[in-house]
């Protein structure tokens, strides 16, 4: 029992103290981010809605700024047909969700932190353009704007009340012309919201790190190093499905596993290029078709974990 005991306190002691040093890191880096979503948030999606065939571009633009709340508007703006199915799954591969706050507390190298960006970016591009490649090949490019089904869902009383909606559809569900209708999106305070992340992210990390310390400590790193080296191919398809989870744990829990050596290059970015956060959750909200919506988680996984794969196969590290 004592063995037990001091070993519970050991792992303890271990992982409260390399949580509470993240804790101003992630305060300032959240604090930044909230500032520039509060600034451009309403003019990045505007350029994502206005970019046409060059949406895929946008889209991995703007999905690269941290945070899931780009994806979160991205799947409502499909749903209503706004932008196209390449520009959704290129603002889903490139969003980085929490990995840049936990990569900038753990004091990873710029350089690095940059790599990865750029790689997703890159990879949300491309795989934008072909999926809506592949789309105008199969003629499944000409739906209609469908904004007017989200309006009566959400409530919002303009379908038939408003001329400029008439003339304009895509404006239903255009935020800056929300006081034209009763759509009523709640916000706090920055301050408010940047100590919620940082309490959230504090606690998820400590619960990882909490684990990651036990387990390191029960089987020994040097067991588990090998375990997931001899497996590359496993931990690609294993943190690809992890980052499906529709939360801002899955892209904490991944990020923080890399940076403490447990996943290889591969994996890491197999897993953070699924991690969409709660923009997977507002699409099966907004988008009532769900067959539609598990093709797109599935396509969704099935790029993560090809990209995973090819990053795995050829030994390309960051």
């Amino acid at each position: 029992m004592e063995d037990i005991a001091h070993l519970i306190g050991h792992v303890l002691e271990h992982s409260i103290e390399d949580t509470l040093y993240l804790i101003p890191f992630l305060f300032v880096t959240y604090l930044a981010m909230e500032w520039l979503e509060h600034k451009a948030g309403d003019k990045a999606e505007e350029a994502v809605r206005r970019a046409g065939a060059a949406g895929p571009v946008v889209g991995a633009l703007v999905g690269i700024v941290p945070q899931c709340g780009f994806s979160a508007a991205a799947a409502t703006l499909w749903a209503g047909r706004v932008i196209t199915l390449g520009t959704l799954f290129a603002v889903f591969l490139s969003t980085s969700d929490e990995m840049l706050p936990i990569f900038l507390a753990e004091q990873v190298a710029p350089a690095t932190i940059l790599k990865i960006m750029g790689v997703k970016l890159m990879i949300g591009m491309v795989m934008g353009f072909v999926v809506d490649a592949v789309i105008r090949l199969a003629r499944r490019d000409r739906e209609k704007l469908r904004i007017h089904e989200l309006c009566e869902r959400d409530r919002c009383h303009c379908n038939g009340d408003c001329e400029t909606c008439e003339q304009q559809p895509e404006l239903a569900y255009d935020f800056e012309h929300d006081e034209e209708h009763e759509h009523h999106h709640e916000g706090g305070s920055i301050l408010r919201s940047v100590l919620k992340h940082t309490v959230q992210v504090t606690v998820f990390i400590f619960i990882i790190t909490l684990v990651l310390d036990g387990a390191l400590e029960l089987v020994g790193e040097d067991a588990l190093a090998a375990f997931l080296g001899s497996n590359p191919a496993l931990s690609v398809l294993g943190s690809a499905l992890v980052g499906l989870i529709p939360n801002c744990a899955a892209s904490v829990v991944i990020a923080q596993l890399y940076v403490e050596g447990a996943l290889g290059a591969g994996a890491m970015m197999a897993g953070l290029l699924v991690s969409a956060g709660v923009g997977l959750l507002v699409l099966f909200r907004t988008n009532r078709r769900l067959r539609q919506n598990l093709i797109v988680l599935a396509g969704l996984w099935a790029m993560g974990v090809f990209w995973g794969l090819i990053i795995s196969s050829f030994g390309i590290a960051f």
